[in-house]
C-alpha cells in the first residue's frame, strides 16, 4: 500500500536530543471543531481502529523541538479543513517510545499515515502547507482505493483546550531564539541559565544542542563526509562527520567514529574527541541504550 512520501529530513533532530518536560502546543481554538488528538499507548489501538473509517495521520514529535511544534500546527490546520475525512494523531515520541518503536522512528518530526491499520510512510522533518495538502490529497485518494473514505465527528470543539505550563524565562527565550534560527542568542540564554543555576541539567543539554546546531548549520554533508573519509586521523574532520551523523539520526555511526578515533590517537586530540563524545552523549540522552553501549566501548578503549 505505501505510496505518499515527500519532503526530506530537513529540520529532523534525533529523538535523543529532545529531553524532559516543556509546554505542549494547544491543539484547538476554543469553540472550533478539531479532528486532532494527542495519543498515548493506551489510546493507540483506538486510532488504529479509526483508520478503518478514515486515513489517520500520525505525527511523532516532541514539545522540545520547535520544528515538531510548528509542523503539528500546520498539520492541524490542513486536517481540520478536511472536516472529518481524515484525522491527526500527535505523539510525544519520547514520552511514548513504544509507539515510536512500532513505527521504527528514530528522529522527529516524523509523519506516518494509517489506512486500514497499515502504515503508509509520509515524510520526516519540516514541510510547507502546500506539500502537506498535496500529500493529504494523495492519501485520501489512496484511502478511497482501499475502501477507507468515511467521515468521523470531531474529537472536541476545543472548549477545554489545555493550558500551557511555562518554561523558565531563559529557557523560553532560548527556544524562541532557536525557532527564529538565532542559535547564537539561544546559546547566550542557556549560558545565562547555567550561570544562575550551575546544576540546571536541561540548560546544559540545551546548550550542547544549540552548539551542535551552530556547528552544523552551514555544513555540506557530502563535503564533510568526503573530508572525513580522506582524513581518518584529522580531529576536526572526524568531529564534523560525527556532528552531522547525530543531526541526521545516525547516532551509532557518530559514536563509533569517535570511539575509534580515540582508540587510535593520544594526547590533546584524544581528550578533545572524548569531550565532544560526552557532549553528544548528553544530547542523545544518558539512559539511551546506544549511549550505554558506546560508553562501554569507550571505557575499553581508554582503560
Amino acid at each position: 500500500m505505501p505510496e505518499p512520501t515527500a519532503p526530506s529530513s530537513r529540520g529532523a533532530i534525533d529523538l535523543g536530543a529532545l529531553k524532559k518536560n516543556a509546554p505542549e502546543p494547544i491543539e484547538t481554538t476554543a469553540g472550533t471543531p478539531s479532528w486532532v488528538r494527542k495519543i498515548d499507548q493506551e489510546l493507540f489501538p483506538e486510532i488504529v481502529a479509526l483508520s478503518q473509517q478514515v486515513p489517520v495521520i500520525v505525527s511523532l514529535g516532541s514539545p522540545r523541538s520547535p520544528a515538531s511544534v510548528q509542523l503539528d500546527e500546520l498539520l492541524a490546520v490542513v486536517i481540520n479543513a478536511k472536516a472529518g475525512t481524515a484525522v491527526l494523531a500527535t505523539v510525544d515520541a519520547e514520552a511514548e517510545p513504544q509507539i515510536a518503536q512500532a513505527f521504527q522512528v528514530t528522529q522527529v518530526p516524523s509523519v506516518i499515515a494509517l489506512i486500514n491499520g497499515q502504515p503508509v510512510p509520509m515524510f520526516q522533518g519540516s514541510a510547507e502547507v502546500s506539500q502537506i495538502q498535496s500529500l493529504l490529497d494523495e492519501l485520501l485518494s489512496l484511502g478511497a482505493q482501499h475502501g477507507v473514505a468515511g467521515t468521523v465527528p470531531p474529537f472536541s470543539t476545543g472548549s477545554q483546550a489545555p493550558a500551557e505550563v511555562p518554561l523558565p524565562p531563559l529557557h523560553q527565550a532560548a527556544l524562541e531564539a532557536i525557532e527564529a534560527g538565532d542559535y547564537t542568542a539561544a546559546e547566550i540564554a542557556y549560558k545565562h541559565a547555567l550561570n544562575e543555576k550551575p546544576n540546571d541539567t536541561d540548560a546544559a543539554i540545551g546548550l550542547n544542542q544549540v552548539r551542535l546546531l551552530i556547528r552544523t548549520q552551514d555544513q555540506d554533508l557530502a563535503a564533510v563526509r568526503a573530508t572525513g573519509a580522506q582524513n581518518p586521523d584529522d580531529l576536526n574532520a572526524q568531529l564534523a562527520v560525527a556532528d552531522m551523523d547525530v543531526m541526521g539520526g545516525h547516532v551509532e555511526d557518530a559514536f563509533g567514529r569517535l570511539v575509534n578515533f580515540i582508540g587510535r590517537n593520544f594526547g590533546d586530540e584524544r581528550e578533545a574527541a572524548r569531550a565532544r563524545l560526552v557532549e553528544l552523549y548528553s544530547i542523545v540522552g544518558t539512559n539511551d541504550e546506544r549511549v550505554v553501549a558506546s560508553r562501554q566501548k569507550l571505557a575499553r578503549v581508554l582503560f
